[in-house]
């Protein structure tokens, strides 16, 4: 099977032999991508010329009513989505609901919230200033669609999500989209945009897919386009260093790397509920999708005194669950997405294990179930811990991407802050403790360095989101090593679309425009 490319409303197959995507459990070929042939610089021409006047002829209201669309076509493929993340990315159920119901969910929260903009095509912010003495010139701010077009290059590990979370609010603002998902699970995003036309729902160039390498995608971007990455920080340099896209002043959104934490509050004992609901929490994280999320749990702070009791609880946890062929109802962690990401998280283990020693798992030969180790791309769920993190170097610096968390004992609440910022910016921490003095302190000392902070208590009790859950009415993304992006957010994911400028003019010409356009307001409300 050979996935086309979709580009200037037609579906091309690339040349040459391609790539295979395969299955990470079997190791069998299931398909082939290739970009070489793809005209990247037309494919961005048609989806200017076409896909974005259309989208921008629309109200906010009637784009929103095609993300509606879109949601219910993808609402009715769900099973075949599930199909293709169990053979592609070697998901369970829990795993492929992750990724394609929180893609659905997003899709239809943007649908819902984006009525509110009504039927305004553009959006007026802010009241009129007067900027003359006698009151006959003022100024108002305006927030313009861009006339370009939305780049996404996506991760391999929410190939659903990834595409959705982005595309929601791009088509919402107006601008039309070409998504250039990640080569080892393209598969699922490609069978998702190929719904998406068949349903012939977006007006041509609204949504092109390049299956297979970016190529020079990157030099024919312009000044009005947006460029997204998620993915490792090495290729965020490399985008954002690209010399096309530095001497344009393109606008780029990253999401990168992210050595995510969680802090055990000094009142959080052994057999409190806090203490258990953050062991049911750190296994989670490493085992979802493999531990292959972003949000994932990377570093667990706990006072010293209570390092073995967590490591114990956690090890015992892990230790009752199955790791093998997803197909088995019996198993509950599945493989990393292919022999090389396998390859990663072993030398990231090596490095980690120069510092830290093992409580569970780490051993590069153990047997999955109803798999062969050497056609499969299973990692072994792996807890190390960390006595001493202050002198430690890379359990704060290198991400081992797969179900893989240390354990580090702090001593103060300042050491925990220390520790935790030693991150050098991350997508989200959470905090686990009833004294709200200890919580409060954190808060303030890392979240400018965290883009997302869950505190939980007692209160709440199971009633939080989730550490690795991202919601799409709250922020997305993180500073420093996390990419310095911001993504969703509700509505505020609208502004990365829409460029803002200041009209200086009589007020009536202002106030002419701004009767058509919606209230910016509604961004921050």
């Amino acid at each position: 099977m050979n996935l086309a490319n979709y580009i200037s409303g037609n579906w091309h197959p690339g040349s040459g032999p391609g790539e295979p995507l395969l299955d990470p459990v079997t190791g069998d070929e299931l398909a082939r991508i290739s970009s070489q042939g793809v005209d990247a610089q037309a494919t961005l021409d048609f989806a200017r010329s076409h896909g974005g006047p259309a989208l921008r002829d629309l109200t906010y209201r009637q784009r929103a009513e095609l993300l509606a669309k879109i949601a219910d076509t993808l609402a009715a493929n769900r099973d075949e989505y599930f199909r293709i993340s169990l053979l592609n990315l070697g998901a369970n159920q829990p795993d492929a609901s992750f990724d394609v119901d929180g893609a659905i969910y997003t899709m239809k929260f943007y649908a819902k919230i984006g009525q509110a903009l009504a039927d305004g095509k553009f959006l007026k912010e802010g009241a009129q200033i007067p900027i003359s003495k006698t009151g006959v010139f003022f100024g108002q701010h305006f927030l313009l669609p861009a006339k370009g077009a939305a780049v996404f290059i996506n991760a391999f590990n929410f190939p659903a999500w990834g595409f959705c979370e982005k595309a929601a609010p791009a088509w919402l603002s107006g601008v039309p989209v070409l998504v250039k998902p990640a080569t080892p699970t393209a598969w699922l995003a490609h069978r998702m945009v190929e719904d998406v036309v068949k349903a012939n729902i977006l007006p041509p160039g609204a949504v092109s897919i390049i299956c297979g390498s970016a190529r020079e995608l990157l030099d024919h971007v312009a000044e009005s386009d947006v460029v997204s990455f998620t993915g490792s920080a090495d290729t965020a340099v490399k985008i954002r260093s690209n010399p096309n896209v530095l001497r344009r002043s393109v606008r780029v959104n990253i999401e990168a790397d992210s050595i995510n934490s969680i802090l055990l509050g000094p009142d959080v004992a052994p057999g409190s509920d806090l203490f258990e609901l953050a062991v049911k929490e750190v296994v989670r994280e490493m085992t979802l999708k493999a531990g292959q999320k972003c949000t994932a749990i990377r570093r667990i702070f706990v006072p010293r005194q209570y390092l073995k009791a967590l490591g114990d609880a956690i090890a015992a946890k892990l230790s009752g669950l199955k790791v093998g062929n997803p197909r088995n109802a019996e198993v509950k962690v599945g493989p990393v997405v292919n022999k090389a990401q396998q390859a990663a998280c072993f030398e990231g283990l090596r490095q980690l294990k120069r510092e830290c020693s093992v409580i569970f798992g780490g051993a590069e030969n153990f047997q999955p179930v109803d798999a062969d180790p050497a056609k499969s791309a299973f990692v072994q769920p792996t807890l190390l811990v960390c006595n001493d993190g202050l002198d430690a170097k890379f359990v704060h610096d290198i991400e081992v991407f797969g179900p893989a968390a240390t354990l580090i004992a702090y001593d103060t609440t300042e050491n925990a802050v220390a520790l935790a910022r030693r991150g050098l910016g991350s997508l989200v921490a959470s905090i686990f403790s009833n004294d709200a003095a200890f919580t409060q302190t954190v808060i303030l000392g890392i979240g400018d360095l965290h883009g997302r902070i869950m505190a939980v208590d007692s209160s709440v009790g199971t009633q939080y989101t989730g550490h690795g859950n991202v919601v799409p009415s709250c922020l997305h993304g993180g500073p420093g090593r996390a990419g310095g992006g911001e993504e969703l957010a509700g509505l505020r994911a609208l502004l990365l679309y829409h460029r803002r400028f200041v009209l200086q003019s009589p007020p009536s010409l202002a106030a002419s425009l701004a009767e058509k356009a919606a209230d910016a307001s509604l961004l921050f409300s």
